[in-house]
């Protein structure tokens, strides 16, 4: 009932994935008003890209999911690595647009992991493991890959993450997909229609309805996007 978060349907998102991506090069950005845009993130010391709102816990999973929910917020975790340029792409365009990165801070926790980091990382049903190792278990196999989880721990059912996970978005999707992929993890869109792309087709309904013209490959999100979308 996922969005591409099953084994078997890895190879249909990697050919997504390269088709979006060549659609734009991994150059600069297409222009966008500078002054709409906010500051480009700086690179850790581990090669990944940091950003403000990054949650910075002690890596215990079903902790750190207790505390989202405490908050109001889903838990959301990124996996990125060391020269990743999709990753760097995603920092540099979708999250330096105020209303992506106002979702991502209003509605989620935001836990980073390094596919091939060494830090130990508890997984939701208990087992703990190594980043990289937490990873081949989740069969995270490229970056960035982001994945959602549910409310509460009695809904992962002590599941481990990939078991768990209600939506995944595995690689770099441009600003309009990636949005709206945030809004379909934050509304539980996935529980009334499992197809993304059949949800997304009644958003897009619903922007034709309003006269909203959009651009499914643009740097930037459309103009006039209503507030409740």
């Amino acid at each position: 009932m996922y969005f591409y978060n099953k084994p078997l349907r890895y190879f249909l998102i990697v050919i997504l994935t390269l088709v979006i991506g060549a659609v734009s090069s991994l150059g600069a950005p297409a222009a966008i008003a500078k002054e709409n845009l906010l500051p480009a993130g700086d690179i850790g010391e581990d090669g990944l890209h940091m950003q403000p709102w990054l949650h910075h816990g002690f890596l215990n999973l079903s902790e750190d999911l207790s505390e989202a929910h405490a908050q109001g917020k889903r838990l959301m975790i990124i996996w990125e690595q060391r020269g990743c340029p999709y990753c760097k792409r995603l920092h540099d365009v979708n999250l330096r647009l105020p209303r992506v990165v106002d979702t991502i801070k209003n509605d989620f926790m935001v836990v980073q992991l390094n596919l091939w980091g060494d830090r130990e990382v508890t997984d939701f049903d208990g087992e703990v493991l190594k980043e990289k190792d937490l990873a081949n278990k989740w069969r995270v196999m490229f970056t960035p890959t982001l994945q959602f989880f549910p409310s509460t721990l009695k809904e992962m059912n002590g599941q481990a993450g990939g078991e768990g996970e209600v939506v995944r978005i595995p690689g770099y999707f441009k600003p309009f997909h990636f949005y709206f992929l945030l809004r379909y993890a934050a509304t539980k869109g996935y529980e009334a229609e499992p197809s993304f792309q059949r949800w997304l087709s009644g958003v897009g309904n619903k922007l034709d309805a309003l006269g909203v013209e959009y651009d499914l490959y643009a740097d930037e999100l459309p103009e006039n996007l209503p507030p409740d979308l």
